[in-house]
């Protein structure tokens, strides 16, 4: 089981489409593949995405997570839907408050 902190490699995505959106959480969790994978998109529910400026980040616990959930997203999802707005490697989730 991880915890959000071991979850420090992201990505962020900006989608103007909603629903685009709601497909990135799914491949998100596919392409996390050991431990809670559900804390990759911790942070993307549709009012973060709102607040954010239509930007959704995701965390993974190895950089190859992240890079797997790259390739699915280009392999599925037409670049006119999203596009890269950054990444870091330092970046953990901070784990909700108890």
């Amino acid at each position: 089981m991880t915890v959000h902190t071991e979850h420090r490699f992201n990505i962020t995505i900006q989608s103007d489409d909603l629903a685009a959106v709601n497909c990135l959480r799914v491949l998100s969790q596919f392409s996390q593949k050991t431990g809670n994978n559900r804390i990759v998109w911790y942070g993307t529910k549709d009012d973060d995405w709102r607040r954010d400026g239509k930007k959704v980040t995701f965390r993974f616990t190895k950089p190859e997570y992240r890079d797997g959930f790259l390739a699915e997203v280009t392999r599925l999802l037409p670049a006119s839907l999203w596009s890269v707005a950054g990444k870091r490697d330092d970046d953990p989730v901070d784990p909700p408050a108890r």
